[in-house]
């Protein structure tokens, strides 16, 4: 299956909009389902997410970080493991930014057969999340 594939402008330089949308800590302000985050050790971080109803804890690890063009995270733990990317690029003459999400997830086994379910969530929750990270972006954060 293709991932999910999103992509939206944001009126702000690049800089300011990946080191916002790259922040795990800064997840929950953002992505609907995102309870909490804490950091670990160095590249990896848990991701506490609510998940048709229930908390579920992951760990990920980032895979990518190069400011201000792209960021990769990918989970290392758990029956599904979420693979996400954030690219920026600078457009207007870098008062405004071109955001694209991809993400993907990665099932072991009894994951295996949830993987669909998640996909589909995913893709009718993601759009809000991004929404709303434009919105808190535009109005200043």
């Amino acid at each position: 299956m293709a991932p999910l594939v999103s992509t939206i402008e944001i009126a702000r330089p690049p800089a300011a909009v990946f080191a916002y949308a790259t922040d795990p800590s800064s997840f929950p302000e953002w992505q609907n389902d995102v309870v909490t985050v804490r950091m670990l050790d160095g590249s990896l971080f848990s991701t506490t997410r609510r998940i048709r109803g229930a908390e579920r804890t992951m760990s990920q690890q980032i895979t990518q970080n190069d400011p201000p063009h792209s960021w990769a995270a990918r989970g290392i733990d758990g029956p599904i493991r979420p693979h996400a990317t954030i690219t920026v690029a600078s457009i207007a003459d870098g008062t405004r930014s071109r955001v694209t999400f991809t993400l993907d997830f990665e099932g072991h086994g009894l994951g295996v057969a949830l993987v669909p379910l998640v996909r589909r969530q995913a893709g009718r929750e993601a759009p809000t999340s991004y929404q709303n990270l434009k919105r808190l972006l535009e109005d200043g954060k």
